[in-house]
């Protein structure tokens, strides 16, 4: 029987295999870095609001307490967005005629709440809870970076699975005590993984579970 395939044909599909294997080697590089790029998680990306909020202006320049425009974060899921009439607490004095705070006081005047725009908005299908982070010693600064260096408030973290899961593998690595919380110049002492597995048994932190899926997951 004549032969079918020439005496190149192996070089051929070797080749083949080759240019295939690092075609789709690259792709799936190229996908990862798109995945991780601001294009899709919308790091560092400023968006859009109907008022130019300042936290370096406000947490930074005035030492303003988180708590006092997100009042429920310490009891509730949601940090909450300050209100107009929290607003208004300070600039119906403050910068009363300043142009950039016109929409605040349309909202005031006309009893129509002010349209954030969220910068973190997690999937649905994940439960984050604000209260138990913060009982258990997460600073905000953790996930919310330098909130009192950002003239305009942007992600600080991708908030990915995978980011999620390097606190909850080893929580001795981030939690501070807890009268540190809000602070945002808190910065971990030398002996942090000490102190840090101190602070895991003094809040009773169950580490067995916190990588279990129905912690996020419900």
């Amino acid at each position: 029987m004549a032969q079918v395939f020439g005496p190149g044909t192996n070089f051929l599909v070797r080749s083949g295999v080759a240019i295939l294997t690092v075609v789709l080697g690259s792709a799936v590089a190229i996908a990862a870095i798109i995945y991780r790029s601001p294009v899709v998680t919308q790091v560092g990306i400023n968006k859009e609001q109907p008022i130019p909020f300042s936290h370096e202006r406000h947490v930074g320049g005035n030492a303003m307490d988180c708590r006092f425009c997100h009042s429920s974060v310490e009891k509730s899921n949601f940090a909450g967005i300050p209100t107009s009439e929290t607003c208004m607490t300070c600039h119906s004095q403050v910068l009363v005629d300043a142009t950039l705070l016109q929409p605040l006081h349309d909202s005031w005047n006309n009893n129509k709440p002010l349209e954030w725009t969220r910068v973190y908005d997690l999937p649905d299908f994940v439960y984050f809870d604000h209260s138990i982070h913060i009982a258990k010693g997460v600073g905000c600064t953790v996930c919310h970076g330098q909130i009192d260096e950002m003239p305009l408030t942007h992600k600080a973290q991708h908030m990915s699975m995978s980011w999620c899961l390097e606190c909850h593998r080893a929580p001795e690595k981030f939690i501070r005590p807890a009268d540190q919380v809000f602070n945002v110049n808190w910065q971990a002492p030398k002996d942090q993984i000490a102190q840090g597995l101190r602070l895991v048994e003094k809040y009773n932190i169950k580490t067995e579970q916190l990588t279990n899926c129905s912690i996020c997951h419900r």
